[in-house]
């Protein structure tokens, strides 16, 4: 990780007469992918909008590279931090390349002119995001996945050492929330700059991020390595309730299902993966001790084999074994034509 970037001291954060952080001693170094964390409402943007200077503390101070962040004018932190708000801005006049072209702003005369290497800068952000066939189009004519795109090149066309993103997938499909998350990861290894942003897409915080900081239920703010909070049990603490829990083994939310009978699973391959998957939304205990039930799968072709009694039940499909499977109460077993045998 490189050197400090962003620091702060004592800082205490918050709005009007209600104290959201305090005394906050956060430390965010140069070419890191970090994500805020944490439930609704418990202050994230608050916490973004002082750290980028766009709202005062209560107490403390923000330091980029020693300066005092809200001692410098408007000017001189534009050239150092960028920020991309949830805020939907009425900006449907602009084209992409010059909605992407006002992160020249800080850089340009009174008049906003740009000269040929702002221009170059903007092209080489634009296709950064991979929207160069789309840069004349209206922002009125590409999706929210492509507007959000151009939101991200603006800030990286003000090349700043820090970017700071308000939830940069809300709204977004999954596919599209991949796509952004892997192209502020790469942004962060590749470009040289730091991104900060909060998300609610823990499954990809996990998988991506550098480091995450975590406003745990008390508002105090847990950092760590994605694994290390983990196994720290901070997460599952933080997002676990009476109906579901985080799984520290797979590394994600289990729902808490009315635990049905054990059952013994025997296969191997893909196919014997998801059908684990199946059994434990189901709400099946699997084990690897001999019980009542006891299922084989086999492949090529696919084949599910359930041994519940008598005579084995075979399924055709997972389809199949998991309606069967619903039925199943009480080591009890309809064989009332549900399974191919």
């Amino acid at each position: 990780m490189g050197v400090p970037l962003l620091i702060t001291k004592n800082l205490t954060v918050g709005y009007g007469q209600r104290l959201l952080f305090g005394s906050l001693s956060l430390c965010l170094r140069s070419k890191a992918f970090v994500c805020l964390i944490g439930a609704n409402g418990a202050g994230k943007s608050t916490l973004l909008k002082t750290l980028a200077g766009l709202q005062k503390p209560l107490a403390g101070r923000v330091f980029f590279r020693e300066q005092n962040l809200h001692q410098l004018p408007p000017e001189q932190r534009a050239k150092h931090l960028s920020m991309v708000l949830t805020d939907r801005l009425e900006l449907d006049w602009l084209s992409v390349e010059e909605l992407v072209s006002l992160g020249r702003h800080p850089y340009t005369d009174w008049q906003g002119r740009l000269g040929a290497g702002d221009r170059d800068i903007v092209r080489r952000a634009i296709a950064a995001v991979g929207l160069t066939e789309l840069r004349q189009k209206s922002i009125t004519q590409i999706s929210d996945g492509e507007r959000q795109k151009a939101m991200i090149a603006r800030a990286l066309a003000q090349q700043t050492e820090l970017m700071i993103l308000d939830e940069p997938t809300a709204y977004l499909d999954l596919p599209r929330r991949v796509e952004v998350m892997q192209l502020l990861r790469s942004l962060a290894h590749t470009e040289n700059r730091s991104v900060l942003m909060s998300t609610h897409d823990l499954d990809l915080a996990l998988r991506s991020a550098d480091q995450l900081w975590l406003v745990t239920a008390s508002r105090d703010l847990v950092m760590g390595t994605p694994e290390e909070l983990v196994l720290q049990g901070a997460l599952g603490a933080t997002f676990g309730s009476d109906r579901f829990e985080f799984d520290r083994v797979s590394g994600q939310f289990q729902l808490n299902y009315q635990r049905r009978s054990p059952i013994q699973l025997q296969g191997e391959g893909l196919v014997t993966t998801w059908t684990a998957r199946a059994l434990t939304r189901l709400g099946y205990e699997i084990t690897t001790e001999a019980t009542d039930l006891v299922l084989e799968v086999r492949s090529n072709p696919d084949l599910w084999i359930l041994n519940c009694g008598d005579r084995p039940l075979k399924f055709q499909s997972l389809g199949e074994l998991s309606t069967h499977l619903q039925a199943y109460n009480m080591n009890t077993v309809d064989q009332s034509g549900h399974g191919r045998h």
